[in-house]
């Protein structure tokens, strides 16, 4: 095994646990956001270590996809966000029930 194969997944365990550590403690919507973009990016490093280790172009594929859907969710979230602070003039999720029937 290669020490930058190793060292990859460590830091992608080290950034996913971040992440999840984020979104346990924090109240902030925005910060809750930021930590599952953390996870996501946390998961595509993992794929590219995976990949680039077994020669396979499926985890470069994957991590495109990823990287989309990341996209897509930063822009429909932020605009959500964003009406939700005009309406409220704070994001804490905790206490946000709009969709609440």
């Amino acid at each position: 095994m290669e020490p930058t194969f190793l060292y990859s997944l460590i830091l992608s365990a080290t950034l996913f646990t971040i992440g999840i550590v984020g979104v346990m403690w924090k109240r902030n919507a925005i910060s809750l956001f930021m930590n599952v973009e953390l996870m996501l990016n946390a998961a595509n490093l993992a794929f590219v270590a995976f990949s680039r280790e077994f020669g396979l172009m499926q985890g470069g594929a994957l991590v495109l996809f990823i990287m989309t859907v990341a996209a897509a969710e930063a822009g429909v979230g932020l605009a959500i966000f964003i009406a939700i602070y005009r309406s409220r003039r704070h994001i804490r999720a905790d206490e946000i029930d709009l969709l609440r029937g």
